[in-house]
């Protein structure tokens, strides 16, 4: 499988040539950026001396398919919305990491304050959550995006079980430095993240529409979440934290044999008996999820542990081509955590 990669200089895009590089079934032959860079990805990035030396191209639509059979684009947001455009009308196969592809128009505009794709090019795109998304056969698929992701696998199984309550259910989720993007701003200079914790976009992050439309497709009932999200002075990671209240009490086997008849076969969600730590999943694709009961207020606490370039980015676009394609899911994705 021949693949190009659009959006190559931020994390995303190099943590997706990292994981492709290692895939038995792919070949990276053409990297892009928004304008040509004239030089081989190893001058720009050294440690790809001897790994990886092609050249970082502008960006030509006939061009990446005249070459590749399939383009990811791992592009701001705003970006893969116009030029996702040409692909759509070939029927060329995209995956996109950016939030461009994931919403209605209307919604779209509203969160990410820019203009939509046009609405034949949004509605051929499906929402790629890996586990609960079955995209076999597809050929445009909206990547979810990280803090989404956590919090998705943390609530779907409760929503499948009519477990909780509806009305209440809060998620406190934390950011790595990573999540907030390549480009400079006084909201990542080091003086302000380190040794410190920022909470941001507090009820108007981009993802809580995004969270509440897939949430619906287990349980329409529900009408909104409360979420809140944070900065910590990590490189990468996500941690979310999920409360909710429970219809009637259950024993922590009963919860856990929730999760598990979800996530039985799912090689990439692992159960934990304790909470979750970052350490577990970092360097990874999957997600860790721990539970907690407590039977005096009736409330449990979900943790969901990721890596918001990998589970939360570049491992979930690669799981869904190997998905897409027919190929083994775990292909590429094998890595294990960079424990310390």
């Amino acid at each position: 499988m021949r693949i190009s990669i659009v959006g190559i200089t931020g994390y995303s895009g190099m943590e997706l040539l990292r994981i492709l590089l290692q895939h038995p079934q792919a070949e990276v032959v053409s990297l892009h950026a928004s304008q040509d860079m004239e030089a081989p990805a190893s001058e720009l990035y050294p440690h790809l001396k001897g790994i990886c030396d092609l050249k970082i191209e502008a960006f030509d639509s006939q061009e990446i398919m005249r070459r590749a059979d399939l383009v990811f684009f791992a592009t701001s947001s705003g970006v893969a919305k116009d030029l996702s455009k040409d692909f759509v009308e070939a029927g060329f196969p995209v995956i996109d990491l950016s939030g461009d592809h994931r919403l209605p128009g209307n919604i779209y505009k509203k969160c990410y304050q820019k203009e939509p794709a046009e609405d034949y090019v949004q509605k051929a795109f499906i929402y790629g959550l890996s586990e609960f998304t079955d995209v076999r056969g597809e050929r445009f698929i909206a990547n979810p995006g990280c803090y989404a992701t956590a919090t998705e696998l943390a609530l779907i199984p409760l929503l499948k079980a009519r477990a909780i309550e509806l009305d209440f259910i809060i998620v406190d989720a934390k950011s790595g430095l990573t999540g907030a993007g390549k480009n400079p701003a006084a909201s990542s200079h080091f003086v302000h993240v380190h040794d410190n914790y920022v909470t941001y976009k507090l009820n108007q992050h981009q993802h809580i529409p995004e969270i509440v439309q897939q949430l619906q497709r287990f349980d329409k009932r529900l009408q909104q979440i409360q979420f809140s999200t944070s900065l910590i002075p990590l490189n990468r990671g996500i941690v979310a934290t999920v409360y909710s209240k429970l219809k009637e009490p259950l024993t922590r086997e009963e919860l856990a044999a929730i999760y598990q008849d979800c996530y039985q076969d799912k090689p990439f969600v692992r159960i934990q008996a304790a909470l979750p730590n970052l350490h577990q999943v970092v360097g990874t694709n999957y997600t860790d999820i721990g539970f907690d009961y407590n039977p005096v207020t009736n409330i449990l606490t979900v943790v969901a542990v990721l890596d918001n370039l990998i589970k939360g980015a570049a491992g979930q676009a690669v799981q869904n081509m190997n998905l897409m394609l027919g190929f083994p899911e775990t292909d590429g994705l094998l890595s294990q955590p960079s424990y310390v």
